[in-house]
């Protein structure tokens, strides 16, 4: 199963494609800082099917939202991931979402890991010669893990 991950948001939406936990592609997709936000939801959407129409991934697996302290910031992460959301019901794609804890535990064993310990299990579970960069992009590769999990596990 090809699995599109999805780390959601508006300045840096990160996003990886597996497949038999091998990468096929990943990166991020960026929007310039000042640009105003529908400009960027746009840019995203656009890119988001390009990613969807040369990749073709059977299904989406995003980050569900989780954020203590900026609720602006959480707000527009949350119309990021709407985006995204929809761009993955245009496309016909099932859609999975995992709480950032859920993926933590699952990548780590442990629900409270810290980003460098899931760079470096995502790394290894990809057999990948360096941790994935940016962060974001690792962070998406490791939601696709997850959900490579999940459906191992629904089989």
């Amino acid at each position: 199963m090809r699995i599109l991950g999805i780390d959601p948001g508006t300045g840096i939406c990160g996003f990886g494609v597996i497949e038999k936990n091998r990468p096929i592609d990943y990166g991020v997709i960026t929007t310039p800082a000042h640009t105003p936000l529908p400009e960027r939801l746009e840019d995203i959407y656009n890119s988001l099917n390009e990613i969807i129409q040369l990749d073709r991934p059977e299904v989406m697996a995003i980050e569900k939202l989780f954020f203590k302290q900026n609720i602006t910031t959480g707000i527009s992460v949350a119309e990021a991931r709407g985006v995204c959301l929809l761009v993955a019901r245009q496309n016909h794609l099932p859609i999975f979402e995992y709480a950032p804890n859920q993926i933590k535990n699952a990548i780590c064993g442990y629900g409270q890991a810290h980003k460098p310990q899931i760079q470096e299990m995502v790394r290894v579970q990809l057999g990948l010669q360096s941790v994935p960069k940016p962060d974001d992009a690792a962070d998406a590769l490791a939601v696709a893990i997850v959900h490579s999990f999940v459906a191992k596990e629904g089989n």
